[in-house]
């Protein structure tokens, strides 16, 4: 019995099958293809194999590899690249920001700053003397050649200007004028008490309160990152935020604060690097 139950089980597992294309009329054989288990699995492994390289031909050989979630292209590739940039003039422009803001504020509480701008006095004298330099009769012809044409530059001439212009915030006389070398960043104009104070320039008040040292102070922001400061009034009559117009007043005159001598108005100007001689830049 247990002998004729294998060789059923034999046959069973022996078992192959044909398929067969036949024509529905005469029965004639027209297609035959003997198969069995391993074939159908090699044949169905086969086919699967094809489709699936062709799908992901298609995918990743055609526009359709955008339409992947997660896929990056070419152009968020550039995308992500571009706010980089963005991202790391930001930061460099906050860094900029933050240490021109600290240097006003220092000024104004009387702390030391360190300016980028060098004294007269302190620039390095240089002997030319020293320098061996044989100058040839083409050199001195060409420096004349270069002299005679930067005279009548008119790109070079029209870069070198100051491209905002400023108007004197009061008139009036100067008593102290801007020296580095004793931390007086600005000018000092004797006025009389509850004098106007204007704008020298279109700009955005950052700063008008109270200090202890120097009174009423405004302090405006303009474009071209200039800066001007207004100390010792008596009165500020605009407030942190407002929007002010070349001309408008700003303040009254005064004398407020603990570093002054009498009525007038201290005047800073200031730009990215630090603070800059008023009188460069405005006729008083």
């Amino acid at each position: 019995m247990e002998s004729s139950k294998k060789k059923n089980v034999k046959k069973k597992e022996s078992k192959n099958y044909r398929l067969v294309i036949q024509e529905e009329k005469t029965y004639k054989e027209k297609f035959n293809l003997k198969l069995s288990k391993s074939n159908v699995f090699l044949i169905g492994t086969f086919i699967s194999l094809i489709i699936i390289s062709i799908t992901a031909s298609i995918i990743f050989f055609t526009p359709l590899r955008e339409y992947i979630p997660g896929y990056d292209t070419t152009k968020m590739r550039l995308q992500a690249i571009n706010n980089l940039e963005k991202l790391d003039s930001l930061i460099n422009k906050l860094s900029t920001n933050k240490n021109y803001l600290s240097a006003v504020f220092k000024t104004i509480n009387g702390e030391e700053y360190k300016s980028v701008y060098v004294n007269e006095s302190e620039k390095i004298n240089i002997d030319l003397s020293e320098l061996n330099m044989s100058l040839k009769a083409e050199d001195s012809i060409l420096r004349k050649v270069v002299e005679r044409e930067d005279k009548f530059n008119v790109i070079e001439s029209e870069t070198q200007k100051l491209s905002l212009e400023m108007s004197p915030p009061v008139r009036g006389i100067i008593i102290e004028s801007f020296d580095v070398s004793i931390k007086h960043y600005g000018i000092d104009i004797v006025l009389k008490e509850q004098t106007p104070v204007k704008a020298v320039a279109d700009g955005i008040v950052l700063l008008s309160e109270w200090t202890i040292d120097s009174g009423h102070t405004v302090i405006v922001y303009h474009r071209d990152r200039f800066t001007s400061v207004y100390k010792h009034n008596y009165l500020s009559k605009v407030k942190t935020g407002d929007y002010v117009k070349k001309g408008q007043i700003v303040a009254l005159s005064g004398n407020t604060g603990e570093l002054t001598s009498g009525p007038h108005l201290h005047f800073e100007i200031w730009d990215s690097n630090g603070p800059i001689n008023p009188e460069d830049l405005i006729i008083f």
